[in-house]
């Protein structure tokens, strides 16, 4: 059996486009107990913390994280209004890199992902932005936007994986489910 350790109604509709069948158990965890600042440790070490909240040896678990990396700076979800418009104006007209990791584990074998994709905005103005703000899509997403929805207006190229910058590197994950056939 699979579990996915999370509530992505994303990475639930990824799984199920690939004919995986799953269960989904939403982890318990503390997100800020993770102090790592290295963009793909911390995205990893979130995906383990989320892992070992299920309480499974049996069965296959899946766990992610996905961050954004900009100048430095990792974005997670925005804070507030006023911290999705400094995201949103920050990417504007410029490339970012999205790390999305994902973590197979079944009792102690652990299958660590981590994949990068580049992401370029167009330049966005003050009304598009104050738009999608009023919309509920910007408050729980990393960096405040989702490909997959409206913010896909915002993207003038990618190079990488999409599904990795929707949240779940799934091609990866397919070829390591293997390993545990």
């Amino acid at each position: 059996m699979l579990i996915l350790a999370s509530g992505s109604p994303r990475r639930q509709e990824l799984l199920k486009q690939v004919e995986l069948n799953f269960l989904t158990i939403i982890p318990n965890v503390d997100e800020s107990s993770v102090t790592e600042t290295d963009p793909q440790k911390k995205a990893v070490a979130l995906a383990r913390l989320k892992s070992y909240a299920i309480d499974n040896d049996e069965d296959i678990i899946l766990s992610c994280d996905t961050l954004i990396q900009f100048n430095g700076e990792i974005l997670e979800k925005p804070a507030d209004r006023s911290d999705a418009r400094r995201m949103l104006k920050m990417l504007s007209g410029k490339t970012h890199t999205v790390i999305s990791a994902a973590l197979l584990r079944k009792g102690d074998t652990e299958i660590p992902i981590v994949r990068e994709t580049e992401v370029e905005f167009f330049e966005l103005d003050d009304k598009e932005i104050e738009h999608y703000l009023n919309t509920d899509e910007p408050y729980d997403k990393a960096a405040a936007y989702g490909i997959q929805g409206l913010g896909a207006k915002f993207v003038k190229r990618i190079s990488g994986d999409y599904n990795a910058v929707v949240g779940l590197p799934l091609g990866d994950v397919c070829r390591e489910l293997r390993f545990f056939e």
